[in-house]
């Protein structure tokens, strides 16, 4: 069998988890089997399983890609010249919201309050988009707000929290959305 190359390895890696994700989002955590997602990834158990060690792999995996993209979005944010304030930073958040994401992050969150593996994913992942909300909104009170950087990073902990805290709500209530809703929107 040929060898699969870097960039091969990454993609099938993503395939799996965007499949987890969406068997995740519909069945739940706890009701979704390897099985389920070797069937929706169309790919063999084996595949599956040279790439996740189980399905905790899998969640791990789906926040770290989900928290990827976020990463991307807040760094061009905080790098441009004109940062967006919370308010601004807040919007642009919730809208790249995904449903199915949202489903499988607040079933992760509930698998967290009894799961210690689980527990130290979620709390790793919220701390790490805390931190690149914080470096956003500190980017805007110096670049914006014209704030000294000392006085702007320290000024930006309490509101990046804030703001992370409505993002979180924001995830739930898109969580809680029925996918009819969804499409009404």
């Amino acid at each position: 069998m040929p060898r699969l190359t870097d960039a091969r390895k990454e993609l099938r890696r993503t395939q799996i988890a965007e499949a987890a994700v969406r068997c995740f989002g519909r069945n739940g955590l706890d009701r979704t089997s390897i099985a389920d997602i070797i069937a929706e990834s169309g790919l063999s158990a084996g595949s599956i399983y040279a790439h996740y060690r189980n399905k905790a792999d899998l969640v791990q995996a789906a926040a770290r890609d989900v928290l990827a993209e976020r990463a991307e979005v807040l760094g061009a944010l905080a790098a441009s010249d004109t940062p967006p304030g919370p308010d601004e930073l807040l919007a642009r958040l919730i809208a790249a919201i995904d449903p199915a994401e949202a489903r499988v992050g607040v079933q992760t969150w509930g698998e967290a309050t009894t799961n210690p593996a689980v527990r130290d994913i979620v709390v790793d992942m919220t701390d790490r988009m805390r931190a690149m909300v914080r470096d956003c909104v500190s980017a805007w009170l110096v670049k914006v707000e014209h704030h000294e950087p000392d006085e702007a990073r320290e000024n930006a902990a309490p509101i990046a929290h804030r703001v992370m805290a409505l993002y979180q709500a924001e995830l739930l209530y898109h969580a809680l959305r029925s996918p009819t809703e969804e499409t009404a929107s």
